[in-house]
């Protein structure tokens, strides 16, 4: 069959979705932690055979970002000649296509129909714990990245369709938790598998020729809604120089042409031997999130999506990380550079941009033993806060930052039924932070109170430089977290790892509001 009228294209570009979402169900209902199928902290998406995007289903749109460039990753390391049918890769490492950090793990398999490679199926999740120096692999006070846990340099899984036991069995000896990592690991094969048999029955159903139309297609729509999106922004040159918590100076220049959305990185500070690092692929994920909402803010996304998009880095800084330089807080780094690109753009459109947001993942892990099965656990847990307002309403409560995607909190009853730990309470600030014409969102504060001892780590940043208001508005709160100790004691942190937690302690989250929009009358 080779026709290729529109029709056939769309209905083959809808199945490409669906299968997509599929994948994402799948990994949802048969992963073994809560990160995965409570909080959704996960991406599932299709590739065609050299890794440009086709579609993607739901989860957090910077992990949907990581997967087209670890499936060229992957191409590039092992050659698409050597790549088989029944074969699965896995990589984590971000300087082996994992982009972001050692927990995130990437399984990619490649997909033959009519004997000829059409697809890449790939999925990220976050795994509980991958080794390193301290439970739940995130580490603070690391220099290198061998300390933060097991490197997955883009290796087979599967060959001819059979499991390659000794890759399993390092996988699993290298972790805290082999039984979630192993039960993780096989929920994102069974959802590349789902994909895969839909790809199949679309091919055999109408034609590999015809499939490969409705991709070419499907690109070409990419590209034109986002350059119909471009025409519609200024041009210009937007510059910006923003102070982060440590005292480092951070700049990003964005020129919009009529050709071009190019952002330009290279003047930046070197990377560090600390977690606070990204990779190139990490910093063009944040430009890609500014570069959508500009210009195409839906749901329809690509490998067409992009080609008017430009990113320039400099090798060996804090945006493109070399060497053996650790990667554990990468997150904050990724979300913290979006922001910036955010406000760059916000000063000069501030009708059309909202206010900033809190800007942190917040990310908070407590491992113990359960205390009334003894059972090892891991919580990870993203924080919600503020949203920025806009010029035509207050910003949302208590959400997930905007790199973050459709990603939901633990609920209380799985915190305290699976982890022995008790939430005093979950509630919405009430600080006077982010006021103005319109207010910024509220951020929110959370009591965890475990009842057995534990290890804690976390990750706020916007813990001493508060959230940016805009056209007027007032700025925002700060992130940060506090240990009640039982003796009456207080410590307060932004980054911490390996820290002691009593029975008895409480650990207090707090999440900025937004930003406020426009002077208040």
């Amino acid at each position: 069959m080779k026709t290729h009228d529109p029709i056939t294209a769309t209905v083959i570009q809808a199945s490409l979705v669906a299968a997509a979402d599929e994948m994402f169900t799948v990994l949802k209902k048969t992963a073994m932690s809560p990160i995965i199928y409570e909080v959704l902290d996960v991406g599932t998406g299709i590739t065609d055979a050299e890794g440009e995007l086709i579609s993607s289903g739901a989860g957090i749109p910077t992990f949907v970002g990581v997967l087209d460039k670890a499936v060229k990753r992957i191409v590039e390391i092992h050659g698409l000649d050597k790549v088989r049918e029944g074969d699965v890769y896995v990589t984590n490492d971000p300087y082996y296509g994992g982009v972001t950090h050692l927990n995130d793990v990437v399984i990619a398999l490649p997909v033959f129909a009519s004997g000829e490679l059409v697809a890449w199926a790939a999925s990220i999740a976050h795994w509980n714990d991958v080794g390193g120096k301290t439970p739940g692999s995130m580490a603070v006070d690391v220099s290198e990245i061998f300390q933060e846990g097991l490197r997955l340099p883009a290796v087979k899984l599967f060959e001819d369709g059979k499991p390659i036991r000794s890759v399993f069995d390092i996988i699993s000896s290298n972790s805290r938790l082999p039984d979630f990592v192993t039960g993780d690991l096989w929920a994102q094969v069974a959802a590349s598998r789902k994909a895969e048999s839909r790809i199949r029955q679309i091919v055999e159903t109408y034609g590999l020729d015809t499939y490969r139309g409705a991709l070419a297609s499907l690109f070409e729509e990419g590209e034109r809604r986002t350059r119909a999106g471009l025409a519609t922004l200024p041009e210009g040159t937007y510059k910006i120089e923003e102070e982060q918590d440590d005292g480092a100076v951070w700049r990003a220049a964005i020129t919009v042409s009529k050709e071009r959305f190019l952002v330009d990185l290279r003047d930046n500070p070197e990377q560090r031997n600390a977690p606070y690092n990204t990779s190139r692929d990490g910093a063009v994920i944040s430009a890609q999130m500014i570069f959508k909402a500009l210009t195409d803010p839906t749901l329809f996304t690509n490998g067409g999506s992009f080609r008017a998009l430009e990113v320039i880095t400099q090798p060996g800084t804090v945006f493109h990380a070399t060497g053996n330089a650790p990667h554990g807080y990468y997150f904050e780094t990724r979300i913290r550079l979006a922001d910036m690109l955010w406000q760059c753009i916000a000063r000069a459109m501030p009708e059309r941009m909202p206010a900033g947001s809190f800007a942190s993942i917040c990310g908070t892990v407590i491992v113990g033993n359960h205390p009334d099965t003894g059972r090892r656990f891991t919580m990870v847990e993203p924080q919600m806060g503020g949203w920025g307002a806009t010029v035509e309403r207050d910003g949302l409560d208590a959400m997930y930052s905007t790199n973050h995607g459709e990603t939901f909190n633990c609920p209380v009853e799985i915190c305290e039924a699976r982890y022995g730990i008790d939430v005093g309470h979950k509630r919405l600030n009430e600080t006077e932070e982010g006021k103005g014409l319109h207010s910024g969102g509220k951020g929110v504060t959370v009591s965890y109170r475990p009842r057995g001892k534990a290890i804690l780590s976390a990750g706020y940043s916007r813990n001493r430089q508060p959230v940016w208001g805009l056209n007027g508005g007032n700025p925002g709160g700060t992130n940060g977290l506090t240990v009640f100790r039982r003796d009456g004691k207080r410590e307060d942190y932004a980054f911490v790892s390996g820290l002691v937690i009593e029975p008895g302690d409480e650990i207090l989250v707090r999440t900025a509001n937004g930003g406020g929009w426009g002077a208040a009358d």
